[in-house]
């Protein structure tokens, strides 16, 4: 009785599998990155949330077929931003929030800024630090809780004491913070174990370190070094342990060339980057993530705005903002290896597409602009048999827009259709 009942169950699953409904996409043009081609009439087509079926011209629907008509669009594998910040978003005299908002309040505004980010097309993110709350984020996403991007996060960062990401640098003597934000504030070989292992414990995905001093933090050098040699490669001796990557936050070339040498996975922003560095990365194998959209944008609220950030983070804007888009195309000449990252967070959420605006004025051709954000992001991120192309096996996430991005970049400005994990959340 007990087999048949076993057998009878087998049977019920292979059946309602058999059956599951396909959705078939109509696809006018399709953006391959692999190949770097724009395919045309196509038919991708999705059982559940995977990708089942990818077919040359318009396939007949059967019975019980869901059909979505994209032929008057150009559709692409869902975009991943390898650098995000789902926390926060730029304001005039940001600094004061850390002193008003609660967790909870961070909470909730991150939600608004998941969302605007999946429906600009951005259905993967590497969110590369915050308070923590981004780990409770990446839960409730996974979890159907909260409409978002398939999140992979640092939670805290790691920063030595008065570094660019110690949360409580320009603090007034007296002003103490709880222990939980500063446990990630590590000084020297062992406490930079420690801090990897509690990133471990509290769900971190990846662990970021900030190698370099930064923009938008109370410190009046932006560029010099804030952690030893030493100090970096026991962070990635330990994240290799627990199964992390590493990603480097760095402006200047001593920082840029110590991470490096470390073993760290990624360079994020590499403004001040030299042709040394070019070469030591690619060497190592070492990804770079520009941020392009971040410098313009800082450096552009400072110039305008006499007020909007203190004296010392409006003399670093204006001065190291404008140097990046410079720097990456060097490096893309140089042929270091690309992913596409924006500091979204730092500019307003949504606006994540410009990225590939500066990409290409730059010099890099729409295509291989594209290839960064979602071939190249998948691998940087290490979930390139999930996300990145469209290819059978893989999750549905599949965007459209209007217009075609290869003659006009603009047009990724003008996300009209986002399927992520196999669910519809736009269709103009």
């Amino acid at each position: 009785m007990r087999r048949q009942l076993y057998l009878f169950v087998l049977a019920l699953c292979a059946s309602s599998s058999l059956f599951a409904q396909r959705t078939l996409i109509y696809c006018g043009k399709l953006i391959d990155p692999k190949s770097s081609q724009v395919l045309t009439e196509m038919t991708i087509i999705v059982t559940g949330n995977t990708i089942s079926d990818i077919q040359k011209g318009y396939a007949a629907a059967a019975a019980g077929d869901k059909q979505i008509d994209l032929k008057g669009r150009t559709v692409m594998p869902g975009l991943i931003d390898s650098h995000v910040h789902l926390e926060l978003e730029t304001s005039p005299n940001a600094q004061l929030k850390g002193f008003t908002l609660n967790d909870a309040d961070i909470a909730y505004q991150s939600t608004v800024y998941a969302k605007t980010t999946l429906m600009a097309g951005f259905t993967t993110v590497r969110d590369v630090g915050g308070s923590g709350v981004n780990i409770s984020l990446r839960n409730a996403i996974k979890k159907g809780i909260v409409v978002g991007p398939r999140v992979y996060t640092a939670g805290k960062i790691i920063s030595s004491t008065g570094g660019h990401g110690d949360p409580t640098h320009g603090y007034r003597k007296g002003l103490t913070a709880e222990p939980e934000t500063t446990i990630t504030v590590a000084d020297g070989k062992d406490a930079c174990i420690k801090a990897v292992r509690q990133l471990y414990k509290e769900g971190a995905d990846l662990v970021k370190i900030t190698a370099s001093g930064g923009v938008l933090s109370l410190e009046k050098d932006g560029t010099g070094p804030q952690f030893s040699e030493e100090e970096i490669r026991a962070i990635v001796e330990t994240a290799k342990d627990y199964g992390m990557a590493v990603a480097a936050h760095a402006h200047g070339v001593e920082a840029m060339k110590r991470a490096i040498r470390a073993g760290v996975t990624s360079i994020e922003h590499g403004t001040l980057m030299d042709e040394e560095t070019m070469k030591l990365m690619k060497e190592h194998g070492t990804w770079y993530v520009p941020t392009i959209i971040a410098g313009k944008s800082v450096a552009d609220s400072a110039q305008k705005y006499p007020t909007y950030f203190p004296a010392v983070i409006m003399g670093k804007a204006i001065a190291i903002g404008p140097v990046i888009q410079g720097t990456f195309g060097k490096a893309y000449k140089a042929g270091v290896k690309i992913a596409f990252g924006t500091d979204a967070g730092v500019y307003a959420h949504g606006k994540n597409w410009k990225e590939f605006v500066y990409m290409t004025e730059a010099g890099m051709p729409a295509l291989e602009a594209i290839k960064c954000a979602t071939i190249n992001g998948a691998e940087l991120i290490g979930v390139s048999d999930k996300v990145g192309s469209i290819e059978k096996g893989k999750l549905a996430d599949i965007v459209a827009v209007d217009g075609d991005p290869t003659k006009d970049i603009q047009v990724m400005g003008n996300m009209k259709f986002v399927m992520k994990d196999g669910v519809v959340y736009k269709n103009e």
